[in-house]
């Protein structure tokens, strides 16, 4: 089997017809590729230069492996899945824990690369024991409770480090990209928080010259005189150089803190895959475990050099959508630009230097968008809170995740915030639902309802089958 690598022409290559779409095996001309590829990394920009900067990790590195993560990812796949891998948001909850803590960069990353090996053993597990060990281990009320509690649990530092830096800009930017995803339309509605972040700067700018420096604190710390936007690091950069590495470093309290995110990633995962299946007319059900283990493996080859972990990402999916074009060849081009600007320090200064203010307005929206796609998760599974069974797991471990309660084992070693409330959930439910009444366990949905449903027409159960399918389609879902 080839490796996904060659592609025919669409056509006459240039434009497609009304209606016609461009399948994953084929391709425009090179320079309208390019063209698409270009596209592809500007609609990525917006949350993957993002994250790395919450994360307190090194932007041009991020770019950089991001690129490297969608060469692995569509080498794994064999071109099959037209997918773009970047910084994954849901770690910045996990990292800003993990810093709270006195970790470092090398123990984020440490810990994410455990992350990434997990994800990448739970593809394997995909692969030989078919999709539905998803459902058995974590059905629709699991998943949603943990991508919830993760979100959520961001809050305090948008409340405690960033909006405190520049109020008023953090309100303007707040206002202008909530305007910018409501009101926008088609490509422009993707790339939102990229805009946001355009206007922040402008907006910083202006304020610096018209007020002068603002007296406030800067990432949490005393209260001084500074400007809003200060580019001094940009003229000192190069334009040409490696971005800085660093080694991972291992430590159990920051390995707990971020291992539930896996759980919120194959859901992600599964979402997306059932996505771009649907788009390009091609089932992907036997794609779904090669999909989970090559985004672990981008994720562990990323944190093992100092960079942030990768994922899947819905605004490039939403991009084909829009286009309609859904060549891989165009994603190969988005991952040669994404090297380009890894290799560009002046594009990192120009990233590290976003004012405080401008990510507070950010992040409020941005960590709240996080939290309530496990609201949507529930909506998509047809979760019934009114079910205790259901209700109080959920109930208990979002309170724990977002409150921050810790429960202390040892003087040496505790659990807490994202790590117990996790823990909660799972725990919880499985042990409430084999004790719990027989109408309280009615057979649920799958975990998102854009990966498969096992339920035959008229309740008959199919046969399981080895691999990620063999399942029937479930009816069309969000992803």
């Amino acid at each position: 089997m080839g490796l996904g690598v060659r592609w025919t022409l669409h056509g006459d290559g240039r434009t497609p017809a009304p209606g016609a779409v461009v399948r994953p095996d084929e391709r425009l001309t090179w320079p309208r590729t390019a063209g698409l590829g270009a596209q592809h990394v500007v609609a990525m920009f917006g949350a993957s230069f993002v994250a790395p900067v919450l994360m307190g990790l090194d932007p041009n590195l991020a770019i950089m492996m991001s690129g490297i993560a969608t060469v692995i990812f569509l080498l794994a796949t064999r071109g099959r899945i037209p997918s773009y891998l970047g910084c994954s948001l849901s770690f910045v909850g996990v990292a800003a824990a993990i810093r709270a803590g006195g970790g470092s960069s090398a123990t984020v990353t440490g810990a994410v690369l455990v992350v990434g090996a997990a994800l990448f053993l739970a593809g394997l597990a995909v692969r030989h024991f078919g999709a539905r060990i998803i459902h058995a281990a974590m059905p629709p009320v699991v998943t949603g409770a943990v991508v919830m509690l993760i979100g959520f649990n961001l809050a305090p530092v948008t409340a405690s480090t960033y909006w405190p830096q520049d109020q008023w800009t953090a309100l303007l930017v707040m206002a202008f990209t909530g305007l910018a995803v409501v009101c926008l339309r088609g490509f422009w509605s993707r790339i939102a928080i990229f805009l946001g972040l355009l206007f922040g700067y402008g907006i910083s700018a202006l304020f610096d010259l018209l007020f002068g420096k603002i007296h406030s604190t800067t990432g949490g710390g005393p209260a001084v005189d500074h400007w809003r936007l200060d580019l001094s690091g940009v003229g000192k950069a190069d334009w040409i150089g490696l971005p800085s590495f660093h080694a991972p470093q291992f430590e159990w309290s920051a390995i707990l803190i971020a291992l539930p995110v896996v759980i919120a990633l194959i859901a992600e995962n599964a979402g997306h895959i059932k996505a771009v299946g649907e788009m390009t007319g091609d089932r992907l059900d036997d794609q779904l475990g090669t999909a989970i283990a090559a985004d672990g493996a981008a994720s562990m080859l990323s944190t093992a050099v100092g960079g942030p972990p990768n994922t899947t990402y819905s605004e490039n999916i939403g991009v084909m959508a829009a286009t309609r074009v859904y060549s891989t060849a165009a994603y190969w081009a988005a991952a040669g630009f994404a090297l380009l600007f890894g290799l560009c320090p002046k594009f990192g200064a120009v990233v590290a230097a976003i004012p405080g203010g401008v990510l507070g307005g950010i992040t409020v929206i941005l960590y709240g968008m996080i939290g309530l796609l496990g609201a949507q998760i529930w909506i998509n599974g047809r979760v019934d809170l009114r079910n205790p069974l259901n209700l109080v797991p959920a109930a208990a471990g979002i309170i724990i995740g977002v409150g921050g309660v810790s429960l202390k084992i040892s003087d040496n070693f505790q659990l807490g915030g994202i790590a117990l409330g996790t823990l909660v959930v799972i725990t919880g439910y499985h042990v409430l639902r084999s004790f719990a009444p027989a109408h309280m366990k009615e057979r649920e949905p799958l975990l998102d309802s854009g990966t498969s449903t096992y339920d035959a027409p008229g309740g008959e159960d199919p046969a399981a089958t080895a691999g990620d399918g063999g399942a029937p389609d479930a009816p069309t879902g969000r992803s």
